[in-house]
């Protein structure tokens, strides 16, 4: 759970009240001792079935990229550039303290802006956008921006891939720890302003390819086998491709 470097129960009660943005950059100088970061092992399991199914790329995007979990990754899958989009400025300042005179392979850059209005900068730029663990930070009528804005980011082609949990059955205690995670959030937004957005349950499979379909991108998923499967034999965990229409890149 959380290291013994990681934020004090008093740091996490401060971020708690606070707008999802303050809170993010409340939490970013401990943000990776804490259990929220990505594992290692998911952005390990998407990388190589990526560099798989897809092979390499120019140009990659990270969208919602906090401090830079998966930067490494895609300076191993892109050839060209790298650009994070974040929109709290702590979480920016740890990824570009990290990532951005270190390591090899491809430049890396960052930008300050809200995935639900990408800079028109962005435009076209991209082979490859993906996203780990931030799309409970947006309710589902805000989806249609958020897919709008990396389908505009992308060339044609281009692939936004992110991985995607099987629903959980009701006899399961992660089912009742994230509803019951996701009830006490709506209670404290209903009492409590500002808002701090997280919810565990807003972004399911069905809703979530209908309205990337709407966007206008075709889409498909894989089998991330990293994380074994259910008691039918469907996987746990999927990674999803959805791609903007065009020839792919060069």
């Amino acid at each position: 759970m959380f290291a013994p470097q990681g934020p004090s129960v008093r740091e996490l009660a401060v971020q708690a009240l606070s707008s999802t943005q303050r809170g993010y950059d409340l939490l970013a100088p401990k943000f990776d001792r804490t259990p929220f970061r990505t594992p290692d092992r998911m952005l390990d399991a998407v990388e190589e079935t990526l560099a798989r199914h897809e092979g390499g790329f120019g140009a990659g995007l990270d969208v919602c990229c906090g401090t830079g979990a998966a930067t490494g990754m895609l300076r191993r899958l892109c050839r060209d550039r790298v650009t994070g989009v974040d929109f709290s400025a702590g979480m920016l300042a740890e990824a570009e303290r990290r990532h951005t005179a270190t390591g090899s392979g491809p430049a890396v850059d960052f930008v300050r802006a809200d995935a639900r209005a990408l800079p028109p900068a962005l435009a076209g730029s991209y082979d490859l956008a993906v996203s780990f663990g931030a799309f409970g930070h947006f309710l589902p009528d805000e989806r249609p921006a958020l897919f709008g804005g990396v389908h505009a980011a992308l060339r044609p082609g281009g692939v936004f891939a992110f991985p995607i949990g099987a629903p959980q059955p009701l006899t399961s205690p992660g089912f009742w720890l994230t509803a019951g995670f996701d009830a006490v959030m709506r209670v404290r937004n209903a009492l409590w302003r500002p808002a701090f957005v997280m919810y565990y349950r807003t972004f399911p499979f069905g809703g979530v390819r209908e309205d990337l379909h709407r966007t206008g991108f075709t889409v498909e998923t894989l089998p991330l086998h990293h994380f074994g499967h259910r008691p039918d034999g469907t996987p746990r965990w999927r990674l999803l491709l959805a791609r903007k229409p065009g020839p792919g890149p060069a």
